[in-house]
């Protein structure tokens, strides 16, 4: 795809990203009503539901030779004949949202021939949008960002679930001596990466591709790098819609992290 298709897909997705700000924000995290999915799959409000709704209508609409691929929709084998897919998470920190934190995203992305292309991830109750295509780096509220230059793991600020650290998930047990923070969103701790507000982001568990492919478009526009917990490069819509864990930052960090994890640590 050209250059300009992806900025054309880019424009698409940031409409789409700003209409669903505006239905999510109808609605009251604590009031709104809520499920658990089945097999612990986790929480879904009403609000999740009518925002995928929205996007669903509005992009397949606008691009219905896409696939599509989103947390609240049912799967299909469809996508996978798709050179182009988009992959959505309606609301990216359904639990921040339910209990009426303002930590929680849009995520969308066009993935083409497994790599994502264009995409935003938009908190409204912040006001923050970051965007990106590819060829044409990242943006916060249209200002340029870049990720932080900070080389040496144990100097790092990084943003993981405190499970990760536990000493079975490290070489010898040993922790690295890094400052975590912890963010309910994955789309907006990559999304943080990039911008420089931290340094690196590792989740160990096996992850949604909705959760992540928007982010990692923004991070490596940004100038970051990204690979799962093996060390492998993504690839997006995939069968199972998942990937093995994720570490994302500089190059060096991201090096550093997969020399100190212990490869038979337990997914957390």
């Amino acid at each position: 795809m050209p250059a300009t298709e992806y900025t054309n897909d880019l424009a698409l997705l940031t409409e789409a990203a700003l209409a669903a700000g505006e239905v999510a924000c109808q609605f009251t995290g604590p009031e709104a009503q809520r499920w658990d999915k089945p097999d612990g799959a986790g929480p879904v409000t009403e609000a999740d539901l009518a925002v995928n709704r929205l996007l669903e209508d509005r992009l397949q609409a606008a691009r219905p030779e896409y696939g599509w691929l989103s947390e609240e929709s049912e799967d299909g084998t469809e996508r996978l004949s798709r050179e182009r897919v988009f992959v959505v998470d309606p609301i990216d920190g359904t639990r921040s949202f339910a209990e009426g934190s303002h930590t929680w995203a849009h995520s969308i992305a066009v993935v083409e021939n497994g790599a994502p292309v264009a995409a935003v991830v938009y908190l409204p109750k912040r006001d923050l949008l970051f965007t990106a295509s590819r060829g044409a780096g990242a943006s916060l509220n249209g200002t340029a960002i870049q990720i932080s230059r900070t080389q040496e793991i144990d100097r790092a600020h990084v943003l993981s679930a405190k499970p990760a650290m536990a000493p079975t998930h490290w070489k010898d047990g040993q922790v690295p001596g890094f400052q975590r923070s912890h963010r309910p969103s994955l789309a907006y701790r990559l999304s943080r990466v990039a911008d420089g507000s931290y340094d690196a982001m590792l989740t160990l568990r096996p992850t949604w591709e909705w959760d992540i492919a928007a982010g990692v478009l923004i991070l490596s526009e940004a100038g970051g790098h990204y690979r799962d917990r093996a060390g492998e490069r993504l690839r997006f819509n995939s069968p199972s819609a998942q990937q093995n864990g994720l570490l994302a930052g500089s190059e060096a960090l991201c090096e550093a992290l997969l020399t100190r994890l212990a490869g038979t640590a337990t997914p957390s």
